[in-house]
């Protein structure tokens, strides 16, 4: 598969296909079918797919990770792991109601396609609209596979995002520690920007500092660890304008 091989709606087919087999009949009786050639057909008619081979076979990429009878794509083994880790992480808690009811968010929101009735708690909203970043997706997929890189196996994981402090995540192996910042592309190739917060750490740790690029996320993700990126890339700065945003303040004291 090549980097411009992404299918245009390739979020809410990989949702589709995580629910089919995960709920199976469950799933599709939320859509007001009761068999899966209809909800094919349901997919078709609202412009998610071209054909319902096209749902099927993203529902084959999904069954070789659930307890279902079908064996789908069982020939790519994991390769396509990452991306049920990704949907498990946000929503593998919700029963098929629940799960059925994220989907039917998402067709509102990108396909104009309304229900009648969505029962969606705000955190799960919250969750819905970081499904499309890259970021999160690669991260993920670090954490879960950072020890197949020769450099970091075996190495203890501790997660700095929440710091903002110009790195994902601190790596320790023997006494030693690096730092790795985490780029996702969809592609083999592509760019990646450096917030001045990243920058600056990486000049400061130099080769204790990786960068570490997960490359061709549409299909089987790889790694590519560049370490040092301030010496060993071309960076050029870009002055942004600042947002400026709204703030309230109190007017009176609490008591």
């Amino acid at each position: 598969m090549n980097q411009n091989s992404k299918h245009k709606n390739y979020e809410i087919l990989n949702l589709l296909g995580y629910g089919l087999s995960k709920f199976g009949k469950d799933f599709i009786q939320e859509f007001g079918v009761t068999n899966k050639s209809a909800f094919y057909k349901y997919c078709v008619d609202i412009n998610i797919a071209d054909t319902g081979s096209t749902i099927k076979n993203r529902m084959d990429l999904f069954d070789p990770f659930f307890p279902n009878n079908r064996k789908g794509w069982w020939q790519k083994g994991d390769a396509y792991i990452h991306r049920k880790e990704l949907i498990d992480s946000m929503f593998g808690k919700e029963n098929s109601h629940e799960y059925a009811n994220i989907v039917k968010l998402y067709l509102q929101e990108h396909f104009n396609i309304h229900s009648n009735y969505l029962d969606i708690r705000p955190i799960i909203k919250s969750r819905f609209k970081q499904l499309q970043q890259t970021g999160l997706e690669a991260e993920l997929y670090f954490m879960n596979n950072f020890n197949s890189i020769n450099r970091f196996n075996g190495a203890t994981l501790e997660d700095a995002r929440l710091f903002g402090d110009g790195y994902d995540f601190q790596l320790t192996i023997n006494n030693n520690c690096y730092l790795a910042e985490v780029k996702g592309i969809r592609g083999l190739k592509g760019k990646f920007r450096m917030t001045e917060n990243e920058y600056m750490k990486a000049s400061e740790y130099k080769e204790e500092y990786f960068v570490t690029l997960v490359l061709n996320m549409n299909d089987n993700p790889k790694f590519l660890l560049i370490d040092n990126p301030v010496k060993n890339l071309n960076f050029e700065k870009v002055v942004t304008k600042s947002r400026e945003t709204n703030e309230y303040h109190l007017k009176d004291y609490i008591c």
